[in-house]
């Protein structure tokens, strides 16, 4: 036999909700041809994109700061084009991380916030992603200098190479609350779910259970329990790097995918806090 639910058990429930810090869900990138006629309205012009991307998702992972020096003016477009709470993970520059592999940063470093600076002064500038190649092995002087090079923020790693997954990196990231990046991938068995700040970044690279790397409902079922629990820790940022379109519907599945896991958060949300 089923009780009423008391107001004092909807206030514990509210007040538990209202613990959630933000699971900020969206893809990595929004400017892609394909995604026109689904996302996109097919007559839309492409310089209005990121405004309707931005009216279905929270926040983007930006990848055109990792291949070029963006324009200050173009950062400027990005937040007139995005309502006020619009949040942008930015990727650091191919050439810091791929080139110098880490070497001698401050310049670099220095060079790539100017450009970006208007997202920070607005705080618009969620953090930033530092993505290395799979052929750098580990390196703790170098990641220790890189910390130390950087500015105040957010700051997450994304290691492709397993010698990095040892207890003294994850020290190094804990010192400088600098995220361990998820990076999701059937391939990646050395990935772990190591929490080394008090806030998270998770990549969806390629789905295990979908066809083409899709992740099928009950692996973004997963996915969604797991990030629900960590955002009772701090905030968590969830990006869909398969921008490519399904076999099967010919929709693109990071907005799929990205979409169905943003909805699984609210339903655990608004379930917690005794909503219907």
């Amino acid at each position: 036999m089923s009780r009423a639910i008391t107001s004092s058990q909807r206030t514990r429930r509210s007040a538990r909700a209202a613990r959630l810090h933000p699971a900020y869900v969206g893809c990595s990138g929004w400017n892609y041809r394909a995604w026109r006629g689904e996302l996109y309205p097919a007559g839309l012009p492409a310089r209005r994109w990121l405004e309707h991307y931005a009216e279905r998702f929270p926040t983007v992972e930006v990848n055109t700061t990792f291949y070029r020096l963006i324009e200050r003016s173009a950062v400027e477009r990005w937040i007139e084009q995005t309502p006020a709470g619009f949040v942008f993970a930015v990727k650091g520059s191919r050439y810091l991380t791929h080139v110098k592999r880490l070497a001698d940063m401050r310049r670099g470093v220095d060079r790539f916030y100017e450009r970006i600076a208007p997202l920070a002064r607005t705080g618009r500038l969620g953090c930033v992603l530092w993505q290395l190649p799979e052929t750098f092995h580990r390196d703790e002087d170098r990641l220790a200098a890189a910390l130390g090079a950087l500015p105040d923020g957010r700051h997450a790693f994304e290691f492709r190479h397993r010698s990095w997954f040892v207890p003294e990196v994850y020290s190094l990231l804990r010192e400088h609350d600098a995220a361990l990046v998820i990076g999701d991938h059937p391939e990646r068995h050395f990935q772990t779910f190591e929490r080394t700040a008090a806030w998270r970044y998770v990549r969806f690279h390629f789905g295990t259970r979908g066809r083409g790397g899709n992740y099928s409902e009950n692996e973004l079922r997963t996915w969604a329990a797991r990030l629900h629990e960590w955002r009772r820790e701090g905030e968590v940022y969830a990006y869909f790097n398969n921008d490519w379109l399904s076999i099967k519907s010919r929709k693109p599945l990071a907005v799929d995918n990205a979409l169905l896991l943003k909805r699984l958060l609210a339903r655990l949300k608004a379930s917690e806090s005794g909503e219907r």
